[in-house]
């Protein structure tokens, strides 16, 4: 089973990410996959909006931690040490450029976003062109916490410096509603109407000759990637992998070892463990 789908319906070609029973949660496979399935609708010249969503129950979970953190994957997450620092670049670098084919396809993408788009998928729903969200989804991106940098830093490029930096500063997830009212994504709906907003909103734009869509995606894009857009991926791309092999994301992952990713992720996300010292903050420290 493909871990994304894609399947052309009138003007509207749709791209839906495919692993339910883990949240869509990003596996070596997906990001390329991915960008394959964008291709696809970007070159066909029926084909007038592409809408991105996920199967099941969540948009995307992030990183599949399963099959990094805890040391089942490839291994190319976390090195031995002393760890090959472009090796992990590459790695981080590819999938990086696979979730900015949303960017960079020359056809609009809407981003319908439930339940959560946390961590690397907030990485790949911030890169769409438009993100719709259900009032009670939730967005984030905890691994600023420990053992990550958002590698697409679209955080500042919608929010501006200081908002990207309450987010980033305290890995909080926000609501749907927040992150509206925010200016992260373009709107929130309850989500019993998170379907037809989306609908909506692409029917509306695939009246609109291809042609006028992508030269108004361009000039708008052009004026953010001006302001050094791909440096600052670089440097962001760069610094993941340092957090990654820091002594505190060494730490983390080696929590995620010994009791699970779970619980290595909510003492995280709670603040309740000290990665420095690796051991748990005494509550009255807390």
């Amino acid at each position: 089973m493909s871990v994304v789908t894609y399947e052309k319906d009138g003007r509207v070609g749709r791209i839906t990410l495919n692993r339910p029973d883990v949240l869509n949660a990003i596996n070596n496979e997906l990001p390329a996959a991915l960008a394959d399935a964008v291709a696809l609708a970007d070159a066909d010249p029926g084909v007038h909006v592409m809408v991105l969503s996920g199967n099941g129950k969540a948009f995307c979970a992030g990183y599949d931690l399963t099959y990094y953190a805890e040391g089942n994957g490839s291994g190319d997450a976390t090195q031995p040490m002393p760890w090959d620092p472009v090796k992990d670049y590459r790695f981080m670098w590819a999938n990086t450029q696979h979730f900015m084919s949303l960017w960079r396809a020359v056809k609009p993408v809407i981003c319908k976003v439930h339940g959560f788009a946390v961590a690397g998928g907030s990485d790949i729903a911030l890169c769409a062109d438009l993100t719709i969200m259900a009032e009670d989804a939730q967005i984030g991106y905890m691994p600023a916490r420990v053992w990550g940098c958002p590698t697409t830093a679209m955080w500042v490029y919608r929010l501006g410096p200081e908002r990207a930096k309450r987010m980033l500063f305290t890995g909080d997830r926000i609501s749907g509603i927040e992150a509206a009212e925010m200016g992260l994504v373009l709107k929130s709906v309850p989500a019993d109407q998170l379907d037809d907003a989306v609908e909506e909103m692409a029917a509306r734009m695939a009246t609109v000759p291809i042609n006028q869509l992508a030269m108004q995606k361009m000039v708008i894009n052009q004026a953010i990637e001006q302001t050094g857009m791909m440096q600052t991926q670089r440097l962001a791309t760069i610094f993941d992998g340092i957090t990654r092999h820091s002594p505190e994301g060494i730490n983390f992952k080696t929590r995620a070892e010994d009791v699970g990713w779970k619980q290595a992720v909510t003492e995280r996300d709670q603040g309740t463990f000290d990665w420095t010292d690796n051991q748990e903050i005494p509550k009255r420290n807390r």
